[in-house]
């Protein structure tokens, strides 16, 4: 029997506080009654909005179940769901908290990839302001360029990004997990002025596919803080350590290898890397 899909709204929020936001405890999500509450429009592949509840807790989280999952012809191999599990336990290996907890799981609708969800801010939260077009040649100090932006008209404007230092982590990340698709719209702002990224399904591949708008730190040194990471990650996915064992269940052994030599190649270069030039740097469309 299919389950009932209900519209999703205040009512269907849950009623117990968790952990603060980003950092759900596995557990809950991966071993909750799931429930969906309603699907999320405009989604390129089958998103639902849930709650989940186990031993008196509840949580809201998104639910993208395998079987809603459009074929890619670039990647043939595994799953998004599966990626998006595999970036997740990177960034956990990172230590930044980046990407809201998620999990592989069965569901209503079968396997698939179970998500924290990350609320909008309310009123009176700070919002960080992390993208912008701006008129001018050069950005305004506290923001880095990563080119021009055709606005319509055949007018272009300035794109920026800021020069926050968990964006500079998310970038070092991207680079790691080799993600395809950085948009803005991937970028969602929480409680007190942080922001977590989601949508990480195009990542992995053993090809490089790096596209994103985080490029103004190409060719800078990368920080003291990122290279100590980086050197603890390469420790972690070596054959037999725990982030080396878990990937190799999520995705192929080629892009494992590739991983590998992604966080030694940023490690030799101790830099931000740079657009090939081989195939469009930013995502489109960019939002």
């Amino acid at each position: 029997m299919e389950p009932t899909v209900e519209p999703a709204g205040p009512d269907a929020a849950p009623t117990t506080p968790a952990e603060p936001v980003g950092s759900l405890a596995p557990a809950l999500l991966a071993e909750g009654e799931l429930t969906v509450r309603g699907q999320i429009q405009d989604a390129s592949n089958a998103v639902l909005y849930c709650t989940v509840a186990l031993d008196g807790r509840s949580a809201a989280c998104v639910y993208k179940p395998v079987r809603g999952e459009r074929p890619l012809w670039d990647f043939p191999d595994g799953t998004l769901a599966q990626r998006e599990v595999a970036a997740y336990e990177v960034s956990r290996a990172c230590g930044w908290d980046l990407i809201p907890t998620t999990v592989l799981r069965d569901g209503p609708y079968g396997t698939g990839m179970v998500q924290e969800w990350i609320a909008p801010p309310g009123d009176g939260d700070v919002v960080p302001e992390l993208l912008a077009l701006v008129a001018e040649d050069e950005p305004a100090p506290g923001w880095k360029a990563v080119g021009p932006a055709e606005i319509g008209a055949g007018r272009t404007a300035l794109l920026v990004h800021a020069d926050h230092p968990r964006l500079r982590r998310l970038a070092v990340l991207d680079a790691v997990i080799n993600n395809g698709d950085r948009k803005g719209g991937h970028l969602l702002p929480g409680a007190g002025g942080a922001f977590f990224a989601i949508d990480h399904g195009v990542t992995f591949n053993a090809a490089d596919k790096l596209r994103t708008l985080l490029w103004g730190w190409a060719g800078e040194p990368l920080t003291d803080e990122a290279l100590t990471v980086l050197r603890g990650v390469r420790t972690e996915l070596a054959d037999g350590a725990p982030l080396g064992a878990r990937l190799a269940e999520l995705i192929t052994d080629a892009e494992l290898a590739a991983l590998r030599a992604r966080v030694d190649g940023l490690l030799s270069s101790g830099r931000h890397p740079e657009p090939s030039g081989e195939w469009p740097a930013i995502p489109w469309p960019p939002v």
